[in-house]
């Protein structure tokens, strides 16, 4: 078999365990059946799902700049870990576009919730940008990437919030015991351009502009955060009520920690940059909300990373088998040190700072791993063999 047919392979066989998961049928003409020889034939090789590489990437170098202990070495670590990220962005751009799936994947109820990961990927590059750019590309051009990758980002992001469940409601048809963690991708996105979009909120212009980009962020946040604990409800009652999940869809359990870490970053982030925008009463009471209504998520947030550790140490004594859904162990860490982090940032709590420092070691081993395991996995199949022929 040929090193593009073997990974070919391999992506099929991960993305019919998490099918076998979530007994998702879909019955739009566009998506056609799931019958494995018919489907294997025109099945292509790049899902949405790798964008979350871009995702986890990115984070691991963005979380560094809001430790509440760094160091000029972990900085420059960081930002090498960032033109990685935005490298990976491209060529995963590039290669996605060019197949032209757009209209195959959107018919997959499994493979559409995954188009978040693309927006999501865009906005942490783009704070990357303005984070840790800086000192490299020059103030004016790392800005310049992150207003355009953030707009970019921001309207993808809200087209899959809105399209998706549109299509799961009128197109795609699940069984009771469908829900899993994947349904949380595509209204994440909002969350993340509340965050990242704190970061741009100084450099608006002042007045009605920067007061409307402000209040955009805050709306964004409502929708991204209502709507994830809604589709929380409905995985907690699929976990309670049904067969735990097992194998490649375990990790995605995870995501529902980064739904809420993000909301918690960015009450934070935008409660520090409200004060430019708003009167003074009403940005002192988004500080009170940043801080009570951070604290308290971050409770649930903490309740919720118990659960996905309690399943994944199950799942790894009965064998986890590497998918591309490890991504989603990376991304949900980094969220939870960028929550503790804004949490300790606004309280002085030495806990709190602790924690933070502790979550990223956590972030950095996990990323270490998954991206060991992802290297091997495209040597495996790409490497030629001794005799000459690829593998």
């Amino acid at each position: 078999m040929s090193a593009m047919g073997r990974l070919h392979q391999d992506m099929l066989d991960s993305a019919a365990l998490i099918h076998a998961y979530v007994h998702g049928m879909n019955c739009s003409p566009c998506a056609g059946p799931l019958a494995p020889t018919a489907h294997s034939k025109r099945r292509p090789l790049l899902g949405p799902s790798w964008f979350a590489a871009v995702m986890g990437t990115g984070i691991v170098a963005n979380a560094v700049v809001t430790l509440p202990r760094s160091s000029h070495l972990l900085r420059t670590a960081a930002t090498v870990v960032w033109l990685g990220a935005a490298l990976l962005l491209v060529l995963l751009a590039v290669g996605y576009l060019r197949q032209r799936t757009l209209r195959s994947h959107a018919g997959d109820p499994v493979t559409a919730q995954f188009f978040g990961a693309p927006p999501m990927a865009l906005l942490t590059v783009g704070s990357g940008a303005l984070l840790l750019g800086r000192p490299l590309i020059g103030t004016e051009t790392a800005l310049g990437v992150a207003w355009v990758l953030w707009s970019l980002g921001t309207a993808l992001g809200l087209v899959t919030a809105c399209t998706v469940p549109y299509l799961m409601v009128t197109r795609h048809r699940f069984t009771p015991d469908a829900a899993f963690g994947g349904w949380l991708m595509p209204v994440v996105p909002p969350m993340v351009s509340a965050a990242t979009g704190a970061l741009l909120v100084p450099h608006a212009p002042a007045g009605q502009s920067r007061l409307a980009l402000l209040l955009g962020c805050y709306a964004m946040l409502g929708l991204g955060m209502v709507a994830a604990l809604l589709v929380l409800a409905m995985i907690y009652g699929r976990l309670v009520h049904h067969e735990a999940p097992t194998g490649a869809v375990v990790p995605t359990v995870w995501i529902g920690v980064g739904a809420l870490g993000q909301s918690v970053t960015a009450l934070g982030a935008l409660a520090a940059v409200a004060p430019s925008a708003l009167p003074a009463p009403y940005a002192r009471g988004t500080e009170v909300f940043a801080l009570l209504g951070g604290v308290v998520v971050w409770g649930f947030t903490m309740l919720w990373a118990a659960l996905a550790t309690g399943l994944t140490v199950r799942t790894i004594r009965a064998g986890l088998p590497f998918a591309p859904t490890w991504w989603a162990f990376i991304f949900p860490v980094g969220a939870c040190v960028t929550a503790t982090s804004a949490l300790a940032a606004r309280t002085g709590s030495e806990m709190f700072g602790w924690l933070a420092v502790a979550f990223y070691g956590l972030l950095v081993i996990a990323w270490v791993v998954v991206t060991g395991h992802s290297l091997r996995h495209a040597a495996r199949h790409l490497l030629p063999d001794p005799a000459g022929n690829m593998s």
